[in-house]
């Protein structure tokens, strides 16, 4: 049974992706919401996340206020080492103890898990599979405007901070392509998805 990790740039479409995956009926486990779960009040990093950037970040109900931490680490890379030191291994932690959950109740279908940082935080182990959703620069920035309304410098700056394609293709089972219209990217999600069923008889 296998557990696929789906990663991708920003703009690269690899949320539309994970929808489309998740209409065709596969487990979609998101690594966004697995971290934030992780420093969550009463969750196993809560205390430490305060410990390490003060009361300051702690909102009037209690939980980890995200817009008052995150100028805080996207400002200065050691405060967000000193974050992702906390809440990766957790969250890794937290996948795993997700997917053994899910197939313990069952679950026979590739688990997909959608993971942005996925090789920098070396999450590669959990996986069976790794699919990489690429775009090309122009239509990631054209899409990023389009969607999120940032300027093109911005998203130039979001794109030379990330992981370059051509690193996260040495990891990657397969690449999904997303340069043509919405339903060229629904046929190849589709085939994809169909192939992976089949190999995982």
């Amino acid at each position: 049974m296998l557990t696929i990790g789906l990663t991708g740039g920003i703009g690269s479409g690899k949320s539309t992706v994970s929808k489309m995956l998740a209409e065709l009926g596969a487990p979609i486990i998101d690594a966004d919401k697995v971290a934030q779960s992780t420093y969550a009040p009463g969750a196993g990093a809560y205390k430490e996340v305060i410990a390490a950037f003060g009361q300051g970040i702690v909102a009037a109900d209690g939980t980890i206020d995200r817009t008052r931490l995150g100028p805080i680490v996207f400002a200065d890379p050691a405060q967000l080492k000193r974050l992702t030191d906390v809440v990766w291994p957790r969250t890794l932690e937290r996948m795993r103890e997700l997917t053994a959950e899910m197939r313990t109740k069952g679950e026979k279908l590739p688990i997909v898990i959608e993971a942005a940082i996925l090789i920098e935080a070396n999450w590669m182990p959990i996986f069976d599979e790794i699919w990489l959703v690429t775009a090309s620069r122009d239509r990631v920035i054209a899409r990023v405007e389009r969607d999120r309304g940032m300027k093109p410098e911005q998203t130039e700056a979001r794109i030379k901070a990330q992981l370059p394609d051509q690193e996260r293709q040495r990891y990657a089972k397969l690449i999904i392509r997303n340069e043509g219209t919405i339903e060229d990217l629904r046929a190849e999600v589709k085939r994809v998805w169909e192939a992976a069923l089949a190999r995982d008889q």
